[in-house]
């Protein structure tokens, strides 16, 4: 009688502690009373971490249709040598860009001063991208379609439309990165500095005319009035062309034989790469000619001279469009006081 009774004793004891346990595995109850089974927390869990993930990416359009990107991406390339431009005055100093000259213009070197350069080639370099470790490829969808898959599969690659005008093109970057107040801002601040920058040219030459002669490898390019270069000099900053430019033109190749033709008050020369070699001594052949010293803007020494990687975005970026009012103001101070 004993014997069993320490045998039910013992049932008793074995139950009471497993369901001890059985209590000590439950989840800690919430705030409100309500307590929820093991599987039912991992599953609340699981949703939280799925919200978490929701706030850090976020949807966007683009020349591929929608894509998920990063919602505050810290590791941005651009392609394309505009993009980079772009993207800094937004706030967005990218890791690595596609460059044209060896260094980058003097209002980028400090900011890029450890952004990687991967050149200009028409296929990107892959490897320096992969490199770069980005958390989103930003590039125009004419110049990067052909090589969207393997971009893609290095990081999240946002591909926009080809734009006549580059306000569109900022616009359509700030969009990508909630900016669009900050796209307005530069919009609105490189508009007041035109103002600014036309008002003093024409103080200091009223009327003169002006001539933008563009010295390259191959030829010497006149910039006219009706698009992106010389429509920044002419129209924006409001220095009078010569009046027998083609008003069909957007710009002219001619021959050193043909500048008398155009003979402004005003010369603005822009060698395209001071650093080219060619360029450099077609430029002193130039100045070597009597057609070079008998042009009015020699004689009375109104010749401006600019270089060429401060100048290559001209009319096509705003931190290059800021730089070059700047570089004329300057210019034409110095030789009109």
């Amino acid at each position: 009688m004993k014997s069993k009774l320490w045998v039910i004793t013992g049932v008793i004891l074995m139950l009471l502690l497993l369901s001890a346990c059985g209590q000590a595995a439950e989840p800690v109850t919430s705030g409100s009373g309500e307590g929820g089974k093991t599987s039912s927390s991992a599953a609340a869990n699981t949703t939280g971490s799925e919200k978490a993930q929701d706030s850090e990416v976020k949807i966007v359009q683009t020349e591929m249709g929608e894509i998920t990107i990063p919602k505050s991406p810290k590791r941005v390339v651009g392609l394309s040598v505009v993009y980079p431009e772009l993207l800094y005055s937004l706030g967005i100093v990218p890791v690595a860009v596609q460059n044209y000259h060896d260094d980058f213009p003097k209002y980028l070197q400090e900011p890029f001063k450890n952004t990687m350069k991967m050149g200009i080639g028409k296929t990107p370099n892959f490897e320096a991208i992969l490199e770069a470790n980005p958390d989103i490829i930003i590039a125009p969808a004419w110049w990067s379609k052909k090589d969207y898959d393997q971009l893609s599969q290095i990081a999240p690659t946002v591909l926009l439309p080809e734009r006549q005008e580059w306000p569109e093109e900022l616009q359509d970057i700030a969009v990508i990165f909630g900016k669009e107040a900050e796209a307005k801002q530069v919009m609105e601040d490189l508009k007041q500095h035109e103002k600014v920058g036309a008002d003093k040219l024409h103080s200091l030459i009223g009327d003169e005319t002006v001539l933008y002669v563009r010295v390259m490898e191959k030829e010497i390019i006149l910039n006219g009035p009706n698009l992106s270069r010389g429509a920044f000099v002419h129209k924006r900053l409001g220095l009078k062309p010569v009046s027998n430019f083609p008003k069909d033109e957007t710009g002219l190749s001619i021959s050193m034989e043909v500048l008398p033709e155009y003979d402004a008050d005003h010369l603005i020369i822009q060698l395209d790469d001071e650093e080219n070699q060619e360029i450099q001594k077609k430029y002193k052949e130039l100045l070597s000619t009597s057609i070079w010293k008998n042009l009015k803007a020699v004689k009375n020494n109104h010749v401006y001279l600019a270089g060429g990687k401060e100048w290559f975005n001209l009319g096509m970026a705003p931190m290059s469009d800021n730089y070059v009012i700047d570089d004329i103001v300057a210019a034409f101070e110095e030789k009109n006081k």
